[in-house]
């Protein structure tokens, strides 16, 4: 048998969530999950960007934390059961100049397309 090849999708859209949690994590402040969590779907909601239900946000949110806490953007401190969150200045300036290219890349892609279809 011959092994099927992987397909991958690679997003080119900006990631609405990630653009959030860098930027409530850029203040000085820590949170816990919960109060995070809300403040990113009330901004995401004020966007109309929250799409997919609440419990598939809360679950998108949570993988997406935990891989900027894995790529070093964001400490945890464990402190008996709570688990409170702080971005790493230094970190979130890069992330944030990163998530911006990558929105003006898109929107550039987005203004291209329509002047091509009109």
């Amino acid at each position: 048998m011959s092994k099927r090849c992987a397909i991958s999708f690679t997003r080119r859209a900006p990631d609405n969530i990630t653009e959030e949690l860098i930027a409530v994590l850029s203040s000085k402040a820590s949170f816990e999950f919960k109060p995070l969590f809300e403040i990113i779907l009330l901004n995401l909601r004020e966007r109309n960007a929250a799409s997919g239900g609440e419990e598939m946000l809360r679950l998108r949110a949570y993988e997406k934390l935990q891989r900027l806490v894995n790529r070093g953007a964001v400490k945890r401190t464990v402190t008996g059961i709570t688990k409170k969150y702080k971005g790493i200045a230094t970190r979130m300036v890069v992330l944030r100049a990163e998530m911006k290219a990558l929105r003006v890349a898109c929107n550039q892609r987005a203004r291209a397309k329509a002047a091509a279809a009109g």
